[in-house]
């Protein structure tokens, strides 16, 4: 008899797991879908340890489009804005300019916006409790990571209109490391004036992007001997760092949810320890081989930066 309660204790937990799999990831993929059809206006800071960045965002439906309007509230400020698949970046001190997509790069990961099902073979969608966010009923998913050397993703969904409330960047140890937080958000019928304005103002035309370029030259210079689960190569390219006007070999790296890069150079001037420095979720590491200088940056832990960068070795 016992075995047989057994039995059935195991399909039942198992049915249960089952469950709550599928009910993670509709609920992830229902924000997916309400962020493109609800009409919102919303005001969020982005903190990590060294301070916060405010926004305010903006999106909408109006006569067949799609409007979006991110703004960064502090500083010299960012705004982002986005007409169905063309989004046109006004940042300080440059000429504005448009590229042809269909989401805006922004501090939430886009692949949250899309089809979140290609990140089923490197994280479990897990739900976890029940709170309030901004005043609004909000559930916990949790993206947890398969491989310990990655972060974990924690979003919490407002149960009523189905967008995004507030998310983390998580250790495994289950600290905060960088929060996303709405401090405000309207859910209304009609779009906001200001998105409608939006159709009335001229853009530049949007730019040609080759995206997902690989340069086999640069390719071929380095090889990089160990990678975190999941992280395949986006692009690949030599070309002078902003920073010191340095020559380098770049490499894009991407798991569907988070991105680092590689930098690869001459060695310079004056022998630098290796070591990481941290801000928030992101890891600049530094890597001085003697021979060659390797920079790893991206929101993934300093030892998994550290791995990586001691792996890079002249491709033979």
């Amino acid at each position: 008899m016992k075995p047989f309660i057994f039995l059935i204790s195991l399909c039942f937990s198992i049915v249960v797991q089952a469950s709550e799999l599928l009910s993670a990831k509709q609920l992830l993929q229902n924000m997916a879908t309400a962020v493109h059809q609800r009409n919102f206006d919303a005001s969020f800071v982005v903190m990590k340890e060294k301070g916060m960045e405010p926004y305010r965002w903006l999106h909408a439906q109006h006569q067949n489009q799609e409007l979006e309007l991110l703004s960064l509230l502090n500083g010299a400020g960012l705004e982002i804005v986005r007409v169905d698949d063309k989004v046109t970046y006004f940042e300080p001190q440059s000429t504005p300019y448009s590229i042809k997509t269909d989401t805006i790069a922004g501090p939430i990961p886009e692949v949250l916006f899309k089809d979140i099902a290609v990140l089923e073979q490197d994280y479990d969608f897990v739900l976890g409790g029940k709170g309030r966010i901004a005043g609004r009923p909000a559930q916990l998913v949790r993206l947890e990571s398969k491989d310990s050397g990655k972060y974990n993703y924690w979003l919490w969904i407002d149960t009523e209109s189905s967008l995004l409330l507030k998310a983390a960047y998580v250790n495994q140890a289950g600290e905060l490391l960088e929060q996303l937080q709405l401090t405000h958000i309207s859910v209304t019928p009609e779009p906001a004036q200001q998105l409608v304005e939006l159709l009335d103002r001229e853009f530049p035309e949007p730019t040609l992007v080759s995206e997902n370029v690989i340069s086999p030259q640069s390719q071929s210079n380095w090889q990089i001997d160990w990678l975190p689960q999941g992280f395949t190569l986006l692009k690949a390219d030599r070309h002078k760092l902003d920073l010191n006007n340095e020559l380098a070999d770049y490499y894009l790296f991407s798991d569907g949810l988070v991105e680092f890069s590689v930098f690869v150079q001459r060695p310079l001037a004056g022998k630098r320890p290796s070591g990481a420095l941290s801000s928030g979720a992101t890891t600049v590491y530094v890597h001085n081989s003697g021979a060659f200088d390797v920079s790893v940056v991206g929101k993934i832990p300093p030892q998994t930066a550290k791995s990586i960068a001691e792996s890079v070795k002249r491709a033979l």
